[in-house]
């Protein structure tokens, strides 16, 4: 575990709060997609997008478009007005609202001994979203790209989140669920980093990774 850590920022899309499927999924009608095969797109998407982002390419958005796209092409589907709407629903922050159970209580707990804050790739609207989910009042920062007009993988959006917190990047720590996106991007702002990886897209990388909060508590300990 990194050592000297004196703050904790947090992802919030796929680190504290996750799609709500059944809502951004209801175009496709009756078709059933299975978490797990959900996962298995995410963890194959995750290796070919970080692989563009580390070469140069787009952050983030660029994402939900190659996660859609291998989705319908497994439910053999060719509809790109289907594909947009998909990709939209995914962008609105509201849509991003399943909390996994014992969510406020992990972060509570772990923010009785370090600062919390936020640094979320979103359009503006995350604080309201995390007010709904009940989580806003564990964290005492929120920096939304939305709001800044710096999207991660960018050190801007780094620093302005340590600024909100008067912290070190030395002594903060970075936990999200995207190699090129979060962890690079928090290391190349001089933080340490921690994927948050539920999927298990980095399960045989060697890199430094948790699959809950409560493994987070313990690797904290």
């Amino acid at each position: 575990m990194p050592s000297s850590v004196n703050t904790i920022f947090f992802d919030i899309g796929n680190t504290l709060l996750f799609p709500d499927r059944a809502h951004i999924l209801k175009p496709l009608g009756k078709r059933d997609v299975p978490l797990e095969h959900w996962h298995a797109i995410e963890r194959a998407t995750k290796r070919r997008f970080d692989d563009i982002v580390e070469h140069g390419g787009p952050a983030d958005h660029g994402f939900w478009h190659m996660f859609y796209a291998q989705l319908l092409s497994d439910l053999q589907i060719k509809d790109d007005q289907l594909h947009a709407s998909l990709v939209d629903a995914t962008r609105i922050s509201a849509n991003w609202c399943d909390i996994h159970p014992g969510t406020c209580e992990a972060l509570q707990r772990i923010g009785q001994r370090y600062p919390l804050g936020i640094i979320s790739n979103a359009d503006g609207k995350v604080t309201a979203v995390l007010e709904r989910c009940g989580i806003a009042s564990c964290v005492q920062s929120i920096t939304d790209s939305g709001v800044l007009g710096y999207e991660k993988p960018h050190p801007a959006i780094f620093e302005a989140a340590l600024r909100t917190l008067n912290a070190k990047p030395e002594q903060s720590l970075y936990v999200g669920d995207v190699y090129s996106v979060d962890y690079l991007g928090a290391t190349r702002a001089g933080m340490q980093a921690i994927l948050f990886d539920v999927s298990g897209a980095y399960r045989d990388t060697g890199l430094p990774r948790v699959e809950s909060l409560d493994e987070l508590e313990k690797k904290l300990s």
